[in-house]
């Protein structure tokens, strides 16, 4: 069962909310646009498909095999997406992640630290990865830039892993460019 706890993280400028049934048409809106979805899997159907999905996805979240959320800005709007998925005792993969024209100056960073929140401080995992499709030059350039080491890639995608050693080396860091303190 999830607790309170991981059902809202709120950071200095963004919160994340586990999805809802309700949000299905939010989802569908950013997952069948282009401008949004380029590098992500492919979706078919409809809003009313993504909302059973959802349904469906909340079986996998009671059991903490999955946690799926919506990105808001501190004043109510929806932003963006993230999910983590493939969770273990050890590790979980970080993916369909979107950031929409709604998003804060620093939303990537920000949303990147709060997953790693979920991750490493609440759940206590040790690592997360994330698989890259080659083509998306900004998130591959964003997780090389915050310390995600390549360990392969195939035709279609680079994967990464991230170690939570650095994310608590760089957690200070992070924190003081999320509250204006630091250029990133």
């Amino acid at each position: 069962m999830i607790s309170e706890d991981l059902s809202r993280i709120e950071g200095p400028n963004l919160i994340l909310r586990l999805i809802q049934p309700d949000d299905a048409g939010y989802v569908y809106t950013l997952r069948s646009d282009p401008t949004y979805n380029r590098y992500l899997s492919e979706i078919s159907g409809n809003a009313d498909n993504q909302r059973q999905w959802i349904e469906s996805y909340k079986k996998r979240e009671a059991e903490l095999r999955e946690l799926y959320y919506v990105i808001k800005r501190k004043n109510g709007v929806r932003c963006g997406l993230v999910r983590l998925y493939n969770i273990d005792a050890e590790s979980f993969t970080w993916g369909s992640w979107i950031l929409d024209h709604n998003k804060t100056r620093n939303a990537a960073l920000e949303s990147m630290f709060l997953v790693c929140f979920v991750a490493f401080d609440k759940l206590g995992l040790l690592r997360a990865h994330a698989d890259v499709r080659h083509g998306n030059a900004r998130s591959l350039a964003f997780h090389t830039r915050f310390g995600a080491t390549k360990t392969h890639e195939t035709e279609k995608d680079v994967y990464f892993t991230y170690p939570n050693t650095r994310y608590y080396t760089d957690r200070a860091r992070y924190l003081a460019i999320l509250d204006g303190k630091q250029e990133a």
